[in-house]
Parts: structure tokens; sequence; C-alpha cells
């Protein structure tokens, strides 16, 4: 603080930085009083330490009324505490957005994810870039939907292939679309964020050596951390290299995790789903996913993990652990290949393989859903290791429950809502070829009629050391089409080796 007042009475006197790589905004006339728009006088700073080489542009406490803020190369902002840039409304004040630039190739991703220039702050083509301090970022004036309309815009962050970039301490809040949207960026850290937003928040789309570290990431109506490979550089570029640790994300009512309440009255998101608020591969997969770490995170009043690969990308080498959910409103854990194919003519079916998931607890997880690892015929998802899970289901399905059918939707969005209810309360696996369950345990608070495993065109299969309730007269495993199926010590269960089984219950 003494050095915050220091700095301002240095800078208000003289005009001349008290460092050379630091530049105050209000030296280039921002005014920070929250009426004015201050846009002009940031980019203006920009340009300024940019002719310089490089340094920090400096916003000290006030509120910052803007439009776009264009960055460049070598620069980085620094918000102090009670430092706030506040997305002004086009509606409200004189002025706008930049415009969304042309993308011939939006007809394969959402509109937002085909523009960057509309948006808050946002740059192209930079390298040595952050975003970092105490302060906030509220964009109270971004869209929350895909918009076409002159000087509107729905993006907080936008980046496209840069380089070398951080985004540390800020708060962000009611961000729009998209409270960070980059594409084709590599060596990015974003570290210590609170987020508490209206839709998605991370969002990380052909993407490599990224770390994403220590966020507190609310988001009830869309996804918080979300890797994609969209078409939207105009080719398939793979998201890999990338980690992403010690991070909590929720569904909690919009504003109620940065007010400490923590409420959690909406149960819906308004695709008609649950709450949202989840960690994700997908949906847009041109590109393919590779080389993933997802550890010691948790899940709180929102969707589970889901792992999708629908747009012909690849997904391998995923390896996640140390997780814990509670009061999840959909499927805990969902893998989905899939065949929407939202890409140029000609782009193959992906492949899903190898993916290790371990260390996992669920709590009290929505009864009408089971968690959910299918393929689609004739593409099966491959070696898949599920180790040291509990997973306790609200129950209470009838025994109707047991003879749903699922439906295939090889080419439909791969939401496990649209699957309908589930003829099992702990997994349904189906196009499958080598699984393996350790030290797994599913059961249910209210009586369940349904089985603990449906697998229905799975071969090598191995359940080792797990545990279920059953009610009376109902099956811990219901076999369709199953090849080497392997039973141990499992409790319900007596230790079997099956080589092919057309339909069996166990």
């Amino acid at each position: 603080m003494i050095r915050t007042i220091i700095y301002g009475l240095i800078i208000f006197f003289t005009g001349i930085p008290l460092f050379a790589s630091d530049y105050n905004v209000k030296t280039y006339g921002a005014t920070g009083d929250g009426k004015t728009i201050d846009s002009p006088a940031i980019n203006k700073a920009i340009d300024a330490v940019a002719e310089a080489g490089g340094g920090t542009v400096y916003f000290p406490a006030g509120t910052y009324l803007c439009f776009s803020i264009r960055l460049k190369s070598h620069i980085g902002l620094y918000l102090d505490h009670g430092a706030v840039i506040l997305a002004a409304n086009p509606t409200d004040h004189e002025g706008g957005y930049d415009p969304a630039e042309p993308n011939q190739w939006d007809m394969y991703q959402d509109h937002g994810h085909s523009h960057w220039q509309n948006s808050l702050i946002w740059g192209e083509g930079l390298e040595d870039i952050s975003i970092t301090g105490p302060g906030r970022i509220y964009g109270k004036g971004l869209q929350r939907w895909d918009t076409e309309k002159a000087g509107e815009g729905n993006k907080a962050i936008a980046l496209k292939n840069c380089r070398n970039v951080t985004i540390r301490d800020i708060t962000m809040q009611t961000c729009g679309h998209f409270c960070i949207l980059p594409t084709g960026v590599d060596n990015f850290i974003i570290d210590n964020l609170r987020i508490d937003t209206n839709r998605d928040a991370i969002n990380i789309d052909c993407c490599q050596n990224v770390c994403i570290s220590n966020c507190v990431v609310n988001t009830p109506n869309d996804d918080a951390i979300v890797l994609k490979s969209s078409y939207a550089l105009g080719y398939p570029r793979i998201t890999e290299n990338v980690m992403i640790t010690n991070c909590l994300v929720s569904g909690y009512d919009e504003n109620t995790m940065l007010n400490g309440t923590f409420q959690k009255t909406q149960i819906k998101a308004p695709d008609g789903g649950g709450v949202t608020g989840r960690i994700k591969l997908g949906t847009e997969s041109n590109g393919g996913f590779k080389n993933i770490t997802i550890t010691n995170c948790t899940f709180d009043h929102c969707r589970g993990l889901a792992l999708e690969t629908v747009d012909g990308g690849i997904l391998e080498d995923i390896t996640i652990s140390n997780i814990t959910m509670h009061d999840i409103t959909n499927v805990p854990i969902f893998l989905r290949l899939g065949r929407r194919m939202r890409a140029p003519e000609g782009m193959a079916i992906g492949k899903m393989r190898r993916i290790i998931i371990s260390n996992i607890i669920v709590n009290n997880a929505n009864p009408e859903y089971g968690s959910l690892i299918v393929g689609i015929p004739g593409h099966h998802i491959e070696d898949v290791k599920l180790s040291n899970i509990q997973i306790l289901v609200k129950g209470g399905a009838p025994k109707e429950y047991m003879d749903m059918e699922v439906p295939e939707l090889e080419d439909g969005y791969p939401d496990p809502r649209f699957f309908g209810k589930i003829p099992a309360y702990g997994f349904f696996i189906r196009h499958v070829n080598g699984i393996e369950f350790n030290n797994v345990e599913v059961r249910f608070m209210e009586e369940d009629f349904r089985p603990a495993f449906v697998l229905d065109d799975v071969q090598n299969a191995g359940f080792n050391n797990v545990k279920t309730q059953k009610a009376q007269d109902s099956p811990t495993f219901l076999l369709k089409n199953v090849k080497n199926f392997k039973a141990n010590q499992c409790n319900s269960v007596p230790d079997i080796n099956l080589d092919s089984v057309d339909q069996k219950k166990l």
C-alpha cells in the first residue's frame, strides 16, 4: 500500500514512471472514475511501453471503464489492489468493442471460438505478455452469447497465436461467453485466479505447454476449465502437454463464490442440464489431446469429469488423480468417443486410448445417471484403467430402469443427458476394448435395483477387488456381447473368467 501511494504521488506530480519499465495509465489520461471510457488512454500507455521496448502498464486503484484493450509484445498489465477493469456496455456509452475479424473456418466451431478481437482485452501474434496483480476484471458489459452485432464484445481475455504468456493472481467476475480464450497459445501459465462468471471460464484451445494451477472457478451456467482443439486456426492443432492442478471448480449461484455465501439454489443450467462448473476435454476436438495431467482438484455442486473426442482428433495419454467430487448433478465420469465430425470433409473418426483415472471420491451423485464410458460401433475406446475409486450415488431407481435402452447417438452432441436414464447406477460401458477396475467401490444411499455395472460390446475387461451394493434379486454385472471378462475378489461375485458371453447376469 505504501509503495502504491508513493508510486502514485510521483507519477501524478511528475508524470515520470518510478521505474523505467513501469507506466501508470493515469499518466496517459485514464481517470479510473468508472464513468469515463479509459481504453483510449490505456492503449496509449501500451503503445508507449511497446515503443520503449517493453515494460509494465500499471493500474492503480480505480475503476477503468473500457472497450477493447489491445495488447502488444513484451508488455505486462499489472492491476493493483482496488483496480478494476470494467467492461463497458455499448448501449450505455459512446463507442464499442473492436469488430470480430473475418474467419473463413467459422462454420466448424461456435462464433465465440472463431473470433478474438471483439473482446475486452485481446492480442494476436504476441510474445512475452502477462496480466497479473490482485485487481479485478469485471465483464459487466460483455454479452454472454455469441454476438455479431457491431460494437458488442463477448470475451474478457482473448489471445491468438501467442507464446510465453502468464495470467496470475487476478479476480474475474461475470465475463461474458469466455473469461479466458487462448487459441494457439504456447508456454502458458494460469495461476491463482478467482473466477465467478456467467458462462465459460477458461477454454484452452489448440494450445501446448500449459499449466493451470491454484485456481478457484465458479461457473454455474457453463464449463469451468476446458481443453479444446477446434478448427478455428484453419487447421487441426493438437492441445498437448497440459497440467491442471490444485483447482476447485463449482456451480454455486453466480457471484456467491466471490461473496463467500456459496449458494446452491440453482439446480439447472440454461441448456436444461444440471449446473455445470466442471473440468472437461472437448467438445471441439479436431486436433485432439495428448499428454494431459489433471490432479489434486475438487468439484462441488456441478457436473463431473468429461473426456470427449467427437470431431476426429485423438485423445490419448491422459492421467487423472486425486479428485474429490461432491453433489454431482449428472455423470461423475464421462468418456465419449463419437463421430459428430464438426470438421472439414474427409476427417477420420478419432481415437481414445491410454487413460488412467485413480484416487477419486464421489459423494451424492445424481441418481438418474451412472458413469458412462462409451465409444461407437466399430470404434472402441481402448486401454482405460480406473483404480482406488469410491462412488456414492443417491440411488432409488426402480427395476424398470434396468431395461432402459441407451441410444448410440453416434453423430450427436456428446452430453450425458441425451443418453437418457442409464440402466447402471455405477458404470455403463459400451464399445470398449481393454478396461480395468482395481479397488473400486460403488454404493447407493437409497436402494437401487439397477446393476452396478453394465457392459455391452466390451473386450478384455478386468475387475479386481471391486465392492458393490445391490438390491435383492438384482445383479452386480449385466454383460452383453462381452469377450474375455475376468472378476477377482469382488464381494458379490465369485472369481470368474469368461472367454465369451452373449448375455449374462452376475
